[in-house]
């Protein structure tokens, strides 16, 4: 790809109030902490289940959790894990960790001590920030002086909550409370914290000198860990400011901030953006429908973060016209393609806008998204964000970019959001990344006259049937057209004769009496004879990642399972 020129549709069409060509200098990524609090020192930071900290607070306590580390051995470089919920902890030790010059390894809550030990090892974590709560602290504690893993910092839940709760939670919540060792392995938070507070920031260099090992999938599978940058996370914080017209704030803007924090998603365009502009996080340790309506009315954020499975639970809530949600004026979605009619309804129930973006680990993570002033597209995950150029690559040639309109390849983005590379996976970095600075990010997209982006679907997802390339995102879209169903997923199943078969599993709306043969003939009349499931399935209910995405390997693993048996039967 090196040396083709790529033309810029979008420039035409760009919205008004945002510089494409914006610039800004990369800055180490706590310095957006300290900023903030000299400029807003008594804007409230964070809203913990009605505990509150200042800027001013934060900062402080964000200092003396760094002088905590140094004391622990924690120097640059060092891997330092977080295994938490969203909660006032997580800040403070992000950016605490950070400030040594060490390295953030986000943990899932969610995860099962054999995917928590893979990450800890692969990582070379040698400290881990958790709290001492029956579903964390057990997971990971037995791997203690396993590999590097030597230390354990261990807060209780109370030191984050009002006087009130705090005082009741060890006598109401006793069961749900881990007994802690006293010895040299474990470290409590008040400890941490019992200091005079950082003498010093360590040196970085926000081109190189990497802030968190994000894991994923990747385009490629298995699991590894994107090196992002000070320079990527701080770059794409100031992405999402400028977008989401954040960039001046005044420090009076409230966040509601219910997608965990571990997920670079939320990481970015809730909590790093939140600090660099002075809004105030209202933090939810998970997202539970009423209390997520209940804030929404009582404290009014202005904006919000969803996964489009959050937007249809609001949706669907036999409780809605019960709550005012009118204060919401902005909904980005993302982490999955989202339904028309689900951003329609939202809209329609809260009076906010809601845009579709785009965006993946590797990319720290934002790409694309509609614009919140300016032509919003249905359908589109939008245009690139400021310094971001995206471009399709011919499949069947790869290295030449397609130009004409439409055409769907492989969408590729470069930008300064771009990761470092793959931890110690040299190989697969080389496989999604050019010497010019392109990641390859395995999504089969097309790019419009304008310049908007429609993503066609995951390239490893295609399904290939009697020779034809079918895109299950096609083919979900058609479905959720009608208006019995909630949820769907499409998956490609093996078979002997076509290769694949197209294979539809669907969640209908309650009271809902649809049936196989009345949806396929809605079908008939929007998909091509070669679009058309083979097999359709209604289910209670569909899997989900953690955050709530749909998780077709499990539903794919699922139908394979029930093959299995059936055949032994």
């Amino acid at each position: 790809m090196t040396g083709q020129d790529i033309s810029r549709p979008w420039l035409q069409h760009y919205p008004r109030d945002v510089q494409w060509d914006s610039t800004i200098e990369p800055q180490p990524l706590f310095t957006i902490l300290e900023d903030t609090a000299r400029r807003f020192p008594q804007t409230t930071a964070l809203d913990f289940l009605g505990k509150t900290w200042s800027y001013k607070s934060l900062a402080r306590l964000v200092d003396h959790a760094a002088e905590g580390l140094r004391g622990l051995g924690v120097r640059k470089g060092t891997k330092v894990a977080l295994f938490l919920p969203n909660c006032p902890q997580f800040v403070i030790s992000f950016y605490a960790i950070l400030k040594v010059g060490a390295v953030v390894v986000p943990c899932s809550p969610l995860y099962s001590r054999k995917q928590l030990a893979h990450q800890i090892e692969d990582a070379e974590v040698e400290i881990a920030i958790t709290l001492n709560l029956k579903e964390l602290y057990p997971n990971i504690a037995p791997l203690i002086g396993q590999g590097r893993f030597r230390h354990i910092i261990v807060s209780d839940l109370p030191w984050a909550l009002p006087m009130i709760p705090a005082t009741l939670f060890p006598l109401l919540r006793r069961k749900t409370i881990a007994k802690i060792p006293r010895d040299t392995h474990h470290t409590r938070w008040h400890e941490l914290l019992h200091n005079n507070g950082v003498r010093r920031s360590a040196s970085i260099h926000p081109d190189t000198d990497i802030a968190a090992l994000q894991y994923t999938g990747g385009t490629t599978g298995t699991p590894k860990g994107a090196m992002l940058t000070h320079k990527n996370l701080h770059m794409n914080a100031w992405q999402t400011a400028l977008w989401s017209q954040l960039a001046g704030a005044d420090g009076t803007v409230k966040v509601l901030c219910a997608l965990p924090f571990f997920h670079i998603f939320a990481l970015t365009t809730l909590m790093n953006r939140s600090i660099m502009t002075g809004a105030t996080m209202i933090l939810h340790p998970r997202f539970e429908l009423q209390k997520v309506l209940k804030d929404i009315e009582r404290k009014k954020p202005q904006l919000m973060c969803a996964v489009p499975a959050m937007l249809i639970a609001i949706n669907r809530s036999p409780e809605l016209d019960n709550y005012d949600l009118t204060s919401l004026r902005a909904c980005i979605s993302g982490g999955a393609p989202l339904p028309i009619e689900v951003k329609k309804n939202f809209e329609d129930k809260t009076g906010s806008t809601v845009v579709e973006g785009y965006g993946l680990t590797e990319a720290s993570p934002v790409v694309c998204a509609n614009p919140l002033s300016g032509i919003n597209k249905p359908g589109s995950i939008g245009v690139p964000l400021p310094n971001t150029d995206v471009a399709i690559e011919d499949m069947e040639q790869p290295g030449k970019w397609l130009t004409t309109p439409d055409q769907r390849g492989e969408l590729c983005t470069r930008g300064p959001q771009v990761m470092l590379g793959y931890w110690k996976h040299d190989q697969a970095t080389a496989e999604v990344t050019t010497p010019d600075g392109w990641l390859r990010t395995g999504d089969i997209a097309t790019i419009d006259e304008q310049g908007y982006v429609f993503i066609v679907d995951r390239r490893k997802e295609m399904i290939i049937c009697n020779g034809f390339n079918v895109y299950p995102r096609t083919v979900e879209d058609a479905i959720y057209t009608h208006p019995d169903v909630e949820e769907t997923a499409v998956v490609g199943m093996p078979h002997h004769e076509t290769g694949e078969l197209i294979k539809a599993a669907i969640v209908l709306k309650d009271g809902s009496s649809l049936n196989k043969q009345d949806l396929h003939t809605y079908l008939k009349e929007i998909l091509g004879r070669h679009e058309l499931p083979q097999e359709i399935e209604f289910k209670e209910s569909l899997p989900k990642t953690m955050i709530g995405k749909i998780d077709k390997k499990l539903i794919k693993e699922s139908i394979m399972n029930d093959i299995v048996v059936e055949n032994e039967n």
